[in-house]
């Protein structure tokens, strides 16, 4: 219960001082911000989400139903863009695609021209630029959940439709589709929040969201009052988002298919193999190969030339690794303890689903709407200990445990889900053997549940840390005073457009990335041959 008022106090505050700063800011906010800033925001979504349904469903229908060179490879392979934070795509892509960069420099030289004023390619500070980036970045959300249907989905469904005359096109169309819409609701309402919280990749690529706003109103205008008021409008984009979610999958009820015989991939031969793998690979090349290749040459460039790596950037990584370790630790304690209640209580309980929900409510809520909500309650408590022990300045603030406080609550969901699934794993049996033999409830699970629980703690606690160490929106608004993280450095790198300074913490952040995306693929792959 505590854990769950501790989500929620974040957005209660919030809405406590939005609506508490008086008419005047929301009239100039209406007036001048919130018009353009919702407009860029819709147009953002809905481009968004068009393009990762449009690749994330073609590519798992592709590597569920279709065999052809190079799909055993693909078939993981398609994961790797969820190793790269839309921010670092964005921020390789603007040197890439530069008028002076290599790309059009190549295309130049293969047409003829010999400068950018005879030829260069569309701005990527854009709405086009952006919905790119983020659409190819963001599609493993819709892959996943998509392939995960398709590969669950029973062959005689597709065979029925084939022999009342349906085409594989109009099979696919009214059966597999409509049967997988539940997981594409999932899967795109994952790639719209993802979207919704990024700061800086927008901001990179000249997009003025509501995010975008929230950080400007605050940093530049030193305007909290404001930051909240367009907090509070995020979060009506957000609920709209769950229950698009939530709509997607009303009344959908369907028999397990784990015993019926799966579709079995169909051979593709020639012509159409060849597309077939270079259709599969080509959101692999745009959404991570191209942009980490680049990452690597820029990093190798600069470590040639003499410029090692710089006292800064290791006090970044430092920073760095000490958050992502503070935010692990609180969020996999208080996940143990909110799946265990709800072990406890039952999960039908209607006590233990709601603190369920309102546990895991975090990951919906943008890090920006988290930092401004925290901002308050944190000032009152960091003034309160300055009192109590005497010494004035902001202690909570200054040694980065709001930070941490606020990146473990936007991870919560992680190991409450993971734990909470290998609980559901552990026969009741064994809880009941330890109660007879005499163990209370705390050595039972120390002694019991935890040893058993180990493989889901460290994949949570793996998870939640690689997904601290790429948090930009909340370390941008609640880091203390001259303190630096990978992302933040980086962000500050491409604000003053010096691009080859930041390529060694992107690729640091990179290559921490993978991890989990390695453990998914591994994890994907053995459900899938189990």
């Amino acid at each position: 219960m505590t854990i769950a008022l501790g989500v929620l106090a974040p957005v209660l505050s919030l809405l406590w001082l939005a609506f508490g700063s008086g008419l005047g800011h929301w009239a100039r906010l209406v007036r001048d911000v919130l018009p353009q800033a919702a407009l860029d925001t819709a147009v953002l979504l809905a481009g968004v989400g068009l393009l990762v349904l449009l690749i994330g469903t073609g590519c798992a229908w592709l590597v569920s139903t279709c065999d052809f060179p190079g799909r055993g490879v693909l078939h993981w392979a398609l994961l790797l863009p969820l190793a790269m934070p839309t921010y670092i795509v964005a921020f390789a892509y603007l040197d890439l695609l530069h008028p002076l960069g290599p790309v059009q420099g190549a295309l130049r030289w293969l047409l003829g021209f010999d400068s950018p004023r005879q030829f260069r390619l569309p701005d990527l500070r854009s709405m086009p630029g952006a919905i790119f980036v983020l659409g190819f970045v963001l599609y493993p959300y819709v892959y996943m959940t998509a392939r995960a249907m398709f590969m669950t989905q029973p062959a005689h469904l597709m065979e029925a439709a084939r022999s009342l005359g349906e085409s594989r096109a109009g099979a696919f169309f009214r059966v597999a589709l409509p049967l997988a819409r539940p997981a594409l609701a999932v899967g795109l309402s994952l790639a719209l929040l993802e979207t919704l919280n990024d700061i800086g990749a927008s901001e990179f690529l000249g997009i003025r969201t509501l995010t975008v706003a929230v950080y400007t109103t605050w940093i530049t205008r030193s305007d909290l009052a404001g930051a909240a008021q367009i907090a509070s409008a995020m979060l009506l984009v957000v609920i709209a988002l769950v229950l698009l979610e939530r709509h997607g999958r009303r009344r959908q009820r369907f028999g397990s298919a784990q015993r019926m015989r799966a579709i079995q991939p169909r051979r593709l031969h020639g012509t159409a193999a060849w597309l077939a793998s270079a259709a599969a690979a080509l959101p692999v090349l745009v959404g991570f190969a191209a942009p980490a290749l680049h990452l690597v040459w820029e990093t190798v460039k600069r470590l040639r030339q003499g410029n090692g790596i710089s006292g800064a950037l290791i006090d970044s990584l430092l920073n760095t690794l000490g958050v992502a370790a503070g935010v692990t630790v609180v969020a996999v304690a208080a996940g143990l303890v909110v799946a265990w209640a709800i072990r406890a209580q039952g999960s039908t309980h209607d006590g233990a689903r709601w603190q369920g929900r309102a546990a895991t409510l975090g990951y919906a809520v943008p890090g920006t709407v988290l930092a401004i909500g925290l901002l308050t309650p944190a000032l009152a408590a960091d003034a309160a200990l300055a009192t109590l022990i005497g010494h004035p300045g902001l202690p909570l603030m200054g040694a980065g445990v709001v930070l941490v406080v606020a990146c473990a609550i936007r991870f919560l969901a992680m190991p409450v889900g993971g734990i909470e699934a290998g609980l559901a794993r552990i026969p009741p049996a064994l809880e009941q053997a330890a109660r007879l033999l005499g163990e209370n409830t705390g050595g039972t699970l120390r002694r019991v549940h935890l040893p058993l629980l180990r493989p889901a703690i460290a994949a949570s606690a793996l998870l939640v840390f690689v997904d601290a160490m790429k948090e930009l929106p909340a370390t941008l608004l609640l880091r203390p005073a001259n303190f630096d993280t990978l992302a933040t450095r980086l962000y500050a790198e491409a604000a003053r457009g010096t691009y080859e300074e930041g390529a060694i913490a992107a690729l640091a952040i990179v290559v921490a990335g993978l991890l989990p995306v390695v453990l998914l693929a591994r994890h994907g792959l053995s459900e899938a041959t189990a």
